[in-house]
């Protein structure tokens, strides 16, 4: 380890209930007897205790390393995320391995362990507090994982170039062998034991799972399918941090699942408002329908292996402002083989996001994210489109074309003929919304945070030149003042019309407006006025074009 300071670090152990105190003394010297710990006299340490294990009359042991993981330089993770179970081929046989006490199987450096040290203290301090430090690797120190990771992969990389037919998953404690055939997997299954059991790990036979359904990672996996196991829900959180730890349980298995945001928009909009952990939340009644939604998912949902002989496919399904996407295969006897869901979150990073911006950040995800799998690309990618609309974006929008970039695969209109998919899709409407100056009306707007006006106005008759406006007195910024005449502009004027506008930001937003998603901002009059004019502009059936220009300077005219 390498550590920032050579100054120690001395954190007072806290006094413990009398019961703990005995569960405390017990745990230690179980510890001792099996070599984990021993006798120390070092100028650091940390505070420790003992919690009961859920369900168990058993205690565990912890230690609060907190100000000791301040001075270690930080190692980083080796591993960022699970390895996914969708890509086990189909029908392939497995094994599971859970490596009891990991962490304790892995020896400490001998010039680090004195710097891991607790004490352990007597009731009405009749004795001196006794003292221990680890000699394998502590639970709580922020780079345990990251060395039990590099170790175990150590103990594995000879067995991979041999059992090379092999699909070994490793992460952390948890092992996961697969191979086509039972036989090779119990080889490879038996060299994997004992190789852990030459470098002192300890495999308890009735914790290898040799027979379908296997349990990995808190899913359940068959020959075909993957589905979470019991998942526990809380279906009424009172506080932030109920509702919290609710909306973590749900987002881990949505990829499995299919929730989407909207199905959950109305749990995820209860985590506004007091941000204090204890803070007191009550469930809507939409809140309410989304857990049961998400009660129904986890009963009667589940995603599917992986066919090794048929290519990757993702669609964009869903509806503005909610869309989501899909990767799957698709076999004509067994058609629709669901491997991951994707979702966008539920609050964009820009103020107003359009639905090709929607669909480019599905595609750009979901390409990283099959190279991570399965590292190759899609052979289809379906998009909520006419064909005008693809021949169209696909030549002139950036976004589309980053996300696409390098991409040799088919972009198809045409969906697969399938009850979950034909559910699920609504084509994005024809834009209304002109590129090019309409034959039309032409209004001019103007806003004023200092006088408080908002302005519309026109040329009512071109051969009397009269000029008629609208003015209306609005309180707030230049920009609300603004944004509240271009509203006025779309709830007045139903026919075609060009909008002149000398507001840069207000031009923006209404050129982006349609069929958008809007990012939830803090000033709430610019958020009630950006709300009615996606309205406004998303159900228009009459063309408009929107126009900026600096009306405020010294050029004639």
């Amino acid at each position: 380890l390498n550590w920032k300071t050579d100054s120690p670090v001395w954190v007072d152990q806290w006094p413990l209930e009398k019961t703990k105190l005995e569960a405390l003394n017990a745990l230690v010297e179980e510890q001792l007897q099996k070599g984990n710990i021993e006798p120390s006299n070092s100028p650091w340490n940390s505070p420790v205790f003992v919690i009961r294990k859920p369900g168990k009359d058993r205690w565990r042991l912890l230690h609060d390393l907190r100000k000791i993981n301040e001075v270690i330089e930080d190692m980083g993770p080796l591993q960022p995320g699970m390895p996914s179970p969708t890509m086990l081929p189909q029908k392939w046989k497995l094994a599971v391995i859970d490596i009891r006490d990991c962490f304790f199987n892995i020896p400490l450096h001998p010039k680090d362990a004195p710097w891991f040290t607790f004490s352990v203290p007597s009731m009405n301090r009749e004795a001196p507090m006794r003292r221990y430090h680890w000699r394998v690797l502590p639970q709580g120190m922020k780079n345990s994982p990251t060395i039990c990771q590099w170790y175990v992969a150590r103990i594995l990389s000879p067995i991979r170039k041999v059992a090379n037919k092999a699909i070994i998953y490793h992460y952390m404690d948890d092992l996961l062998i697969c191979a086509p055939t039972q036989t090779y997997v119990n080889q490879t299954l038996e060299q994997v034991i004992q190789a852990l059991k030459k470098e002192g790990f300890e495999i308890q036979s009735e914790k290898v799972q040799r027979v379908c359904p296997w349990k990995y990672l808190g899913l359940i996996i068959s020959e075909r399918t993957i589905k979470p196991q019991s998942v526990s829900i809380n279906n009424n959180p009172r506080t932030l941090q109920e509702l919290h730890q609710l909306c973590g349980t749900i987002n881990w298995v949505r990829p499995l699942l299919g929730l989407t945001t909207e199905d959950l928009a109305p749990l995820f909009n209860l985590l506004r408002g007091d941000c204090e952990l204890t803070a007191p939340r009550t469930l809507t009644d939409e809140a309410k329908r989304s857990i049961q939604k998400v009660e129904k998912a986890i009963s009667t949902r589940q995603v599917h292996r992986y066919n090794d002989k048929l290519p990757f496919r993702f669609a964009i399904i869903g509806e503005m402002p909610y869309l989501h996407g899909l990767i799957f295969q698709w076999d004509e006897k067994d058609p629709l083989l669901l491997i991951e869901w994707f979702f966008l979150s539920h609050q964009p990073s820009k103020s107003i996001t359009q639905p090709q911006e929607l669909m480019a950040k599905l595609i750009t995800k979901a390409r990283v994210r099959l190279r991570t799998l399965a590292g190759c690309n899609f052979m289809c990618i379906y998009m909520l489109l006419n064909l005008d609309q693809l021949e169209s974006l696909l030549q002139t929008n950036d976004n589309l074309q980053y996300a696409l970039d390098s991409y040799t695969g088919q972009i198809s209109i045409h969906y697969p003929k399938h009850s979950l998919l034909r559910l699920a899709l609504k084509i994005i409407p024809k834009q209304i919304q002109s590129k090019k100056p309409l034959n039309a009306l032409t209004l001019f707007t103007d806003g004023s945070g200092a006088s408080c006006k908002s302005v519309i106005t026109w040329l009512q008759d071109p051969q009397t030149q009269k000029w008629e406006s609208d003015v209306e007195v609005v309180h707030g910024s230049p920009q609300v003042a603004e944004l509240a005449a271009v509203v006025r502009a779309f709830e007045r004027f139903k026919e075609p019309f060009n909008l002149i506008t000398d507001s840069a930001y207000v031009a923006g937003v209404t050129a982006r407006a349609e069929y958008a998603m809007l990012k939830e901002v803090s000033n709430p009059k610019i958020y009630s006025l950006l709300s009615k004019l996606v309205h406004l502009i998303s159900h228009r059936e009459q063309p408009y074009y929107v126009m900026h220009i600096r009306s405020h300077s010294a050029l004639p005219g």
